[in-house]
């Protein structure tokens, strides 16, 4: 996986970093956010670097809850941020923001139909052990569906304090951090009014994270692997 590295976590610190390779060709990639901004937030950056590595990849962009203005939002986001994807396919859904457990059934039927439709090279999906219940439930409900498949969990900051210790790492360069965060403050204009939907909030959590992995240029998105085959 060219410029994803995955770094070993152990009592002491970071102990090592072994690079993840793809094929060299297109791929086939499933985003899954909960909300209208989720992917955005959680995975842009490294969605971003791999379709410039990957030039003429497809997407399967899904968001699960998105109602009134917020589905305008997450169709228009979408287009605008797969604009260098060779084929994209957004599914914006309009599940209850809150209340996804609550409709389990009908969330399972769009994973068991996503199932049906590809075979993905890598998922993007939310942290299991996000705070918010309905970011639990979609990623519990990819588990499930894609048993054979890299995932990938993002994570999203919030009130809740539930940031962990993540052990793969992308390193963002200073345009790819810039043009994520730009399009975040430009596609959601609903979200501006929350407090910790700022500039700064984003910037710091790469910070962090780029800190934490040495990134070249001090800044980088994290995720949760949980499984991955070491191939002699």
């Amino acid at each position: 996986m060219a410029g994803l590295a995955c770094q070993a976590r152990a009592n002491a610190g970071l102990r090592a970093m072994i690079p993840l390779a793809l094929p060299p060709r297109p791929l086939t990639l499933l985003c899954i956010g909960a909300h209208a901004d989720d992917i955005e937030i959680g995975c842009g950056g490294s969605l971003l670097h791999l379709l410039d590595r990957h030039p003429g990849s497809t997407v399967w962009w899904v968001v699960l809850s998105a109602e009134g203005p917020r589905t305008l939002e997450a169709q228009e986001s979408g287009r605008r941020f797969l604009a260098g994807a060779g084929t994209h396919h957004i599914a914006v859904h309009g599940f209850r923001d809150g209340y996804l457990p609550a409709d389990w059934a009908g969330v399972k039927a769009v994973f068991e139909q996503l199932k049906r439709d590809l075979a993905p090279d890598l998922i993007f999906t939310h942290f299991r052990d996000d705070r918010h219940q309905d970011h639990r439930l979609v990623s519990d409900l990819t588990w499930q569906t894609f048993r054979n498949h890299v995932i990938l969990e993002y994570e999203i900051p919030k009130y809740d304090g539930d940031l962990g210790a993540p052990n793969m790492f992308v390193p963002m360069s200073s345009q790819l951090r810039a043009k994520k965060i730009e399009h975040l403050l430009a596609a959601f204009p609903s979200q501006r009014e929350k407090h910790w939907f700022t500039e700064e909030t984003f910037l710091g959590l790469l910070r962090l994270r780029g800190m934490e992995c040495a990134a070249p240029e001090g800044y980088a998105e994290a995720f949760y692997l949980r499984k991955a085959i070491l191939e002699p």
